[in-house]
């Protein structure tokens, strides 16, 4: 009988110059061959229990091959086709059993037995055509020499490969749980929540392992392997293959390589030459991410758009290994945003306006009336608020406000105005706004700049307190009021009373203390005092000043806690 590993060397005698062993399952001949990865890079030979990743171009099959020394042998074979499928075949050589050199045991000479070896037709054991990680098994398989060829019919792509004689023991991917779909248990309008059950090779095998995640918009991928791929900034994504035994100098042009027989290896060029390679077809950028978790087996995806189909897959790859496997991923479509209910402004009416923290909300004031110019009055009650206003989509008006503002706004005949007010983070925002064509007509009053009271200390008495504040050109209403307060009155407390859209209304008769009138055209003399009488010895009191426009709309100026002399 012709030994099967000559066979097997004279197979590859048209690849190489020289001779090379083939791996075999020998423990410390197959760990040299794993760290010495340029060995079956220049191969056309499947190591026994190892990956192996590799390319192809566009309509150019690849052989590889694989032994099997001995008679009733586990063999199981896993293809991974990236970034394209692939056409692959599995078939067993048939050997010579004997020698003919007429009964002389001679055996015969190299050319006529590499001749019956290619003569020889295969025996084709699998076939598939895909892109799915699809893998030939058999628990007890003939000794001879396997060829494993593939073909990529749309693109250069390339592919991984994983060979074994021992499939029970070396279990290099890990497993599925008894039900591998991914689930989706919470859905958002920017978010979902995944699921899945954990896979037993941690739980039972003990290996360690990590959970990768994987958002695109497109669809889901077989492998981990693709997704890579599609990750990658173009179809030449694999590192540049080393000047072998069994590339071609067109081979060596696609990916940037000259061809030069000095046996040297060359710096691999970014730009191929366009004469000597392939046309290189540049990928779009891709929106697609992928997580990686450690061994957690839920996990919520954040920052997603609304109404947007999405596509999930969860890969559980080996931490040692990096080879991976693929549960059946999902996809599902973000909620839809809440459509805002756009309020109706009319022209010269005051609305009350409450935004929700963070939140936003929408008014249109589409006047009647052709006019010159629009008014615009907003009275934010609490905290600042954003405005922008929009006039038939155009920006123009994007501010802050705090209290009274008040803006002038350019018209335009039969224009329509969008008035968008967002909260801010602190808290809820209350809001009085109005829009005008009639300026004239002003319903809010007036204000200085500086809206606080002002006490002096040394004018408290036991039973009194004085106090300041200032006023505008204008002549307007002011009133005060007061109420006893404890004398832990905490800043918590004080800004529950700072809602300045409150008016005097919403007050106690017995609060009361007075209201006049007053104004100057001398704004450094436009400042007015009340002595508050009638007070306990020892109190602390919370003062309120109110100003009341001509169209009754009420300002609160800012609250002031005062407390009275415990001795006099």
């Amino acid at each position: 009988m012709v030994p099967l590993h000559w066979c097997m060397l004279w197979l590859l005698l048209p690849l190489s110059s020289r001779t090379q062993k083939l791996p075999t399952r020998d423990e410390e001949l197959f760990q040299m061959q794993i760290r010495d990865k340029a060995f079956f890079h220049d191969s056309s030979v499947i190591p026994d229990g190892a990956e192996i990743s590799s390319y192809l171009f566009r309509d150019t099959p690849k052989r590889y091959f694989f032994v099997v020394e001995e008679d009733n042998t586990p063999l199981s074979v896993t293809v991974t086709p990236c970034d394209a499928p692939l056409a692959w075949t599995l078939s067993l050589q048939e050997l010579p059993e004997e020698a003919s050199g007429e009964g002389s045991g001679d055996p015969e000479p190299l050319a006529q037995q590499k001749q019956q070896i290619i003569n020889e037709e295969d025996a084709e054991l699998f076939s598939y055509k895909g892109n799915d990680v699809e893998y030939f098994v058999s628990s007890s398989s003939p000794s001879g020499l396997y060829q494993l060829e593939l073909l990529s019919t749309e693109k250069d792509t390339h592919f991984k490969v994983y060979a074994t004689t021992t499939p029970e023991s070396d279990q290099p991917y890990p497993e599925l749980p008894y039900d591998p779909r991914v689930d989706v248990t919470s859905l958002g309008c920017t978010t979902v929540t995944l699921a899945w059950k954990p896979s037993p090779t941690a739980s039972l095998l003990k290996q360690p392992i990590q959970y990768c995640v994987v958002i695109n918009k497109e669809h889901n991928f077989k492998s981990l392997c693709a997704v890579e791929a599609k990750l990658s900034a173009d179809d030449a994504f694999m590192m540049a293959p080393k000047p072998g035994l069994d590339f071609s100098p067109f081979d060596f042009a696609h990916f940037g390589f000259a061809s030069d027989n000095s046996g040297k290896e060359h710096s691999f060029l970014t730009k191929p030459s366009p004469k000597l390679g392939r046309h290189t077809y540049s990928r779009p950028k891709v929106d697609i991410q992928k997580i990686c978790i450690g061994n957690k087996n839920i996990f919520t995806v954040s920052d997603l758009k609304p109404d947007t189909q999405y596509y999930f897959d969860v890969f559980v790859a080996n931490s040692n290994s990096n080879m991976s496997t693929a549960y059946v991923g999902t996809f599902a479509r973000t909620k839809e945003e809440a459509k805002q209910k756009t309020v109706e402004l009319k022209d010269g009416k005051v609305t009350d306006v409450f935004v929700k923290r963070k939140g936003a909300k929408f008014l249109r004031f589409a006047p009647v009336s052709s006019h010159q110019k629009v008014t615009l009055f907003i009275h934010s009650c609490l905290d600042a608020v954003q405005i922008q206003v929009r006039r038939d989509g155009k920006l123009l008006l994007s501010q802050n406000v705090e209290g009274i503002r008040q803006f002038q706004l350019r018209g335009k005949p039969k224009a329509k105005y969008l008035i968008r007010l967002k909260g801010n983070k602190k808290g809820a925002s209350m809001l009085k706004i109005l829009a005008t064509t009639r300026p004239s007509k002003q319903s809010f009053p007036s204000l200085p700049e500086d809206t606080r009271i002002k006490a002096f200390d040394k004018l408290r008495t036991c039973s009194s307190a004085t106090v300041a504040w200032l006023g505008t050109q204008e002549r307007n209403k002011f009133c005060i009021y007061k109420k006893e307060v404890d004398d832990n009155y905490s800043e918590d407390q004080k800004k529950r009373e700072q809602n300045q859209c409150l008016g005097p209304d919403t007050r106690k008769k017995s609060e009361k203390v007075l209201c006049k009138y007053f104004h100057s055209q001398n704004l450094h003399k436009a400042v007015t005092t009340e002595t508050i009488k009638g007070l306990q010895p020892g109190k602390s009191y919370l003062l309120d000043v109110y100003v009341t426009g001509h169209g009754g709309h009420s300002v609160k100026y800012q609250s002031k806690v005062v407390k009275t002399r415990k001795f006099c």
